[in-house]
């Protein structure tokens, strides 16, 4: 693991966990509308998900995902952490600055104690499903691949090549992806194979 993302995310330290980090809430923070557990499990209360979780997200899928919900386990509350991983490596962290259930001003105290490069975007705690392209952009890109074996005979054959995928990305550029390499002047592509029977 070379870096860490967090996205509207608890960033425990050693010794803490979700229990501590949300047993001193700021003054007229929300209440997260936890159900009591059962079975060992706990879930959001589905009338109130839409509001609390989700709130920049589509009334329907909203309340496909509040059906959708992944039971989470009454231990993992009080599970603390042996090590934290932001003391060792570089993080990014998004704040959604409408959060209902990780209050923002408790995210910007636990990135700033990472030391993480801070992105802030107005958005809901789902705010990876209504707003994918700034939680995309407020995370590290990696850096370019170093080719080999095959990749580097054909980068050596298609000199080019990344000449013409900075092109692809030009405005108004077409760039079609799919199975195989950008096609390359001179460069035939192979027929999609045939099945024996096929129409």
């Amino acid at each position: 693991m070379a870096a860490l993302v967090y996205i509207a995310a608890f960033a425990p330290d050693q010794g803490e966990s979700v229990n501590t980090l949300i047993a001193d809430p700021p003054p007229g923070a929300p209440v997260p509308p936890i159900l009591p557990p059962k079975d060992g499990f706990l879930f959001l209360d589905r009338e109130k998900f839409h509001a609390s979780f989700a709130g920049d997200v589509p009334a329907g899928q909203a309340a496909f995902m509040a059906d959708s919900q992944v039971p989470w386990g009454v231990d993992a509350l009080g599970g603390t952490i042996t090590e934290a991983a932001w003391r060792t490596k570089p993080s990014w962290y998004l704040v959604a600055t409408d959060d209902r259930m990780i209050p923002p001003p408790a995210q910007r105290a636990m990135s700033e104690r990472a030391g993480s490069t801070v992105t802030e975007v107005a958005g809901s705690h789902a705010i990876y499903v209504s707003k994918p392209a700034a939680v995309a952009l407020s995370s590290p890109r990696p850096p370019p691949r170093q080719p080999q074996g095959k990749q580097a005979r054909r980068d050596e054959a298609w000199p080019n090549s990344s000449t013409a995928w900075a092109a692809a990305d030009r405005p108004g550029s077409r760039r079609t992806l799919g199975c195989g390499a950008p096609s390359q002047p001179g460069h035939k592509t192979n027929p999609r194979p045939r099945l024996q029977g096929a129409a």
